[in-house]
């Protein structure tokens, strides 16, 4: 029995398609195998973009887009220094990471701090980073979900798929054939966040289905504004998340996730935006074919959320 005591605000989400050109630890858990959680106040909201129509990129109005961003990203270093200082020193660490800045066509333009891609001052001037979200599951075809811990500073206390992240502007984590980069970003995220074993999830593991592109704010000064892969891995493996990461963890059947996204809808319980997104949108037509899922690739499409 789910028994969940965090709330939630929920935005709504816009659906469209447009075609790219390329490509700590608590006591309780979320499912039936637990006993308690509680969640964070902040509140979740959703600001995407409506786009209703497919559409081709193009090259040169691409690259005026592009230069456009760049002269934007140049007056990041005349923005107001944020106050770091009431949050957890492992978490601003990250901060400094640099993440990968692109298009809207998701071409690479460049590379940003974690923290100044995740400031809304800067998402409302364009900046636009890669992402991934991981979808694991057991031979017995459940899910494995996390709690994000009450330290992360964006979405705290948020349910959310297995692990997503950003991949890193590094060579490695930048090769982008057959998104290989993203998925070497996936393998060492899952094992820093859950603590699986690099081994028992090498990239060719990990299947890439499509991306979305969404909008997010977490609160008056973080968000997220990313175009995000979708990853899937089908296999058992060893878990031991690191609270300062993960709250509470589980695997769900579908019908314990429906019951998520209604205590979600009421209320009861936060969620993530990007999942409340591919759960609403995709995931339940994938998780019926989780042996068939070729016939579910698109990797030329990015969907605008």
């Amino acid at each position: 029995m789910w028994r969940l005591t965090s709330r939630v605000a929920s935005g709504g989400v816009v659906r469209g398609v447009a075609r790219a050109g390329r490509g700590g630890a608590s006591s309780g858990c979320c499912g039936s195998c637990c006993r308690s959680c509680n969640g964070s106040s902040s509140s979740s909201r959703c600001n995407g973009s409506s786009s209703s129509s497919s559409s081709r990129c193009n090259g040169s109005s691409s690259s005026r887009h592009s230069l456009g961003i760049l002269g934007q990203i140049r007056h990041i270093a005349k923005m107001p220094e944020i106050n770091t200082d009431n949050l957890d020193e492992q978490q601003v660490q990250l901060l400094a990471e640099m993440c990968i800045l692109i298009d809207e066509n998701d071409n690479k333009i460049g590379s940003e701090t974690k923290k100044n891609c995740h400031l809304n001052e800067n998402i409302d001037k364009g900046l636009l980073h890669r992402a991934f979200s991981v979808f694991l599951f057991n031979t017995e075809n459940k899910l494995l979900l996390q709690q994000r811990s009450d330290a992360k500073i964006t979405f705290p206390g948020c349910f959310t798929n297995t692990c997503c992240s950003h991949p890193l502007s590094n060579p490695l984590e930048l090769e982008e054939n057959n998104a290989i980069g993203v998925r070497r970003a996936a393998q060492r995220r899952l094992q820093a966040e859950l603590g699986i074993p690099m081994e028992q999830v090498p990239p060719e593991e990990i299947s890439y289905l499509t991306r979305i592109h969404y909008k997010a704010q977490s609160d008056g000064i973080w968000g997220e504004h990313e175009i995000d892969y979708i990853l899937f891995v089908r296999k058992n493996v060893t878990v031991e998340p690191d609270p300062n990461e993960i709250k509470t963890h589980c695997y769900v059947t579908k019908d314990e996730l429906k019951d998520l996204l209604k205590k979600s809808a009421d209320g009861e319980i936060k969620i993530t935006p990007w999942f409340k997104i591919i759960a609403e949108s995709f995931l339940f037509k994938w998780w019926d074919n989780l042996n068939h899922l070729n016939s579910f690739v698109e990797h030329e499409k990015i969907y605008r959320m």
